[in-house]
């Protein structure tokens, strides 16, 4: 995958210890607010890259921008998928576009 040593690991938002191993199943579809803050956990602490998150996921850099985005804005609930659309509906009435860019 991304080359990093086996042994490597980072501190989930749970704190509990995240590997390339422990991440969630390449074939996952019920995305929870747990799998998302962990793939963005294993991005930011060097685990995985976000091409190599949206490879083995099947999703666009869009989707993980987003995650983050409300991660970072919000906090854990608002990944849960109708928190987000709440969470974006209000970035839209605020003149923020899908990705949290203000008008130019």
């Amino acid at each position: 995958m991304s080359g990093n040593s086996p042994s490597r690991a980072v501190i989930d938002p749970f704190g509990e210890t995240l590997t390339v191993d422990t991440l969630p199943p390449a074939d996952t579809v019920r995305w929870v607010p747990r799998r998302k803050a962990q793939v963005v956990c294993a991005i930011r602490g060097g685990l995985i890259s976000r091409q190599e998150a949206c490879d083995r996921y099947g999703i666009s850099d869009a989707e993980l921008f987003s995650w983050e985005k409300l991660l970072d804005d919000h906090g854990l609930r608002a990944l849960r998928v109708t928190r987000t659309q709440r969470y974006r509906q209000a970035a839209t009435s605020m003149g923020e576009d899908a990705q949290g860019r203000g008008p130019d």
